[in-house]
């Protein structure tokens, strides 16, 4: 619809004032009163500050102190939100009178033979001055006024964008250590088995000397070994990238930064009982998209005040002398008087500002819906994750104790010559198999708590509560 300010305007003086902004409020987004899969755990009230340390690693908060301290990409966007706050301070300059002077002292000569030189008039002369000018635009439709509340909803945006790339930054550190410290679990698995392995094949060896065995036990034997221990060399490798990745989040050189192995199992947070749907709006991203929905409605109010006259009242004095007597009451002069510039034809441009202020409100408005349900899904998606990986975790590290049992229980039988190698391989590689996916589900596990921690835009006040169960995987304690 056509914006038409030859009648907006008189509704707007009548009624005391020119704000021509639409009145704002945040769009409105359908949430949920509660999300799927929620466990009886503790309470889901927002957190604030270090929520890492839930995990209770001391390691993991040294590097997290790294992140905010040496970080580029977090010191960049530190940059960024000065800069945003500067512009507000700059748009804000403008609701205020603009005061320039303008002294001169200058000696001048003039040709004696200049055309029209009257007779006595001198060649040298002085031009010295005194000046000062104020300009002040009266702000009559709140142009002004609409872009600094657009310039401070854009700096606020901005500050939400710096807590939102900082939490960010943070949950990556805290998934990389957690995926690593994972991959040192799996590393101390493998590197225990690699010893059973070992001494399985120095049965098989003995067997075959002693004419008890068959070769095809000794290469099954040996096959294992070397397959076990090429997995092993493939986690350092996985180790090593992760340890450089977090070299980069940490601001180090990864040339020059290691992380200590540790297969010490890392305490989880106790999942949140309940998630009251509106802590979503504490979430970074979402309050940055809403104050950028708010930075739009105000500029269409400054586009719209655009159509009409542009008042300015304007000052001007000072003293001028061809000598120094600028202090003297004759040598005394100044202008004032109001400026307007008023829009004729401008073969429609503000009226397509307009529509493109519209536009970008609209866009903006959009976005901040997708952003809602965007951070709805991952809630609901981590929820969901959380509470499934507990039942695969509990019915995994039931049959990795039962494969363990069996792994050794074939082995004794192989010894004393009442099962075959063949049995021994199967068990074996079982048990390593059923013992390394429980490892890996505890590292999902702890993935999917980071995942929500990030989604509820800082964690929750839980306490810590291992979720390792009690005497699995022996060959894991350090």
């Amino acid at each position: 619809m056509r914006w038409r300010p030859w009648l907006a305007a008189p509704i707007a003086l009548a009624l005391g004032g020119c704000d021509f902004a639409p009145r704002y409020a945040p769009p409105s987004v359908a949430v949920p009163s509660k999300f799927r899969d929620e466990t009886a755990g503790g309470a889901a009230l927002p957190a604030t500050g270090a929520w890492w340390l839930a995990f209770n690693d001391r390691t993991l908060n040294e590097l997290q102190a790294q992140v905010d301290a040496a970080n580029p990409d977090l010191a960049a966007a530190v940059a960024a939100n000065d800069e945003a706050v500067a512009r507000a301070n700059a748009a804000l300059s403008a609701s205020y009178p603009q005061v320039d002077a303008n002294p001169h002292f200058l000696a001048n000569k003039q040709s004696a033979n200049r055309p029209l030189r009257s007779a006595g008039q001198p060649t040298y002369f002085g031009d010295n001055l005194l000046g000062a000018q104020v300009a002040y635009e009266v702000d009559i439709w709140g142009r002004v006024r609409d872009l600094v509340h657009s310039a401070n909803a854009t700096a606020e945006a901005s500050a939400d964008a710096l807590a939102d790339a900082r939490l960010e930054l943070h949950a990556e550190l805290a998934r990389d250590y957690v995926n690593l410290r994972g991959l040192d679990e799996e590393a101390k698995l493998f590197a225990d088995t690699i010893a059973i392995y070992r001494s399985a094949l120095k049965l098989t060896q003995d067997r075959l000397a002693a004419n008890i065995a068959s070769p095809v036990d000794v290469d099954r034997a040996q096959t294992q070994l070397s397959s076990a221990e090429a997995q092993l060399s493939d986690l350092t490798l996985n180790r090593a990238t992760l340890e450089n990745s977090i070299a980069a989040l940490a601001g180090k050189a990864a040339a020059a930064f290691s992380v200590s192995r540790s297969s010490r199992r890392l305490s989880a947070p106790r999942p949140p009982r309940a998630v009251p749907a509106d802590v979503l709006r504490n979430r970074p991203d979402v309050a940055e998209s809403e104050r950028q929905t708010a930075a739009a409605s105000e500029l269409i109010g400054a586009s719209r005040a655009n159509f009409f006259p542009k008042f300015t009242l304007l000052a001007l004095g000072g003293t001028q002398d061809t000598k120094f007597r600028l202090f003297d009451a004759i040598n005394l002069f100044g202008s004032v008087g109001p400026s307007i510039d008023i829009p004729l034809f401008d073969a429609g441009l503000r009226q397509a500002e307009l529509e493109i202020a519209k536009a970008q409100f609209t866009q903006a408005a959009e976005n901040y819906r997708a952003t809602v349900l965007r951070a709805l899904q991952e809630v609901q998606d981590e929820l969901s994750s959380l509470r499934w990986l507990a039942e695969e975790y509990d019915q995994t590290t039931t049959a990795a104790v039962a494969a363990r049992k069996a792994a050794d229980l074939s082995l004794t039988l192989y010894r004393d010559g009442a099962s075959s190698y063949l049995d021994v391989v199967t068990a074996q590689s079982a048990a390593l198999e059923a013992e390394g996916l429980a490892i890996a589900l505890h590292t999902r596990q702890l993935t999917a708590d980071i995942g929500l921690m990030l989604a509820l835009g800082g964690g929750w006040s839980a306490p810590p509560e291992p979720r390792a169960k009690p005497g699995f995987a022996p060959y894991l304690a350090e």
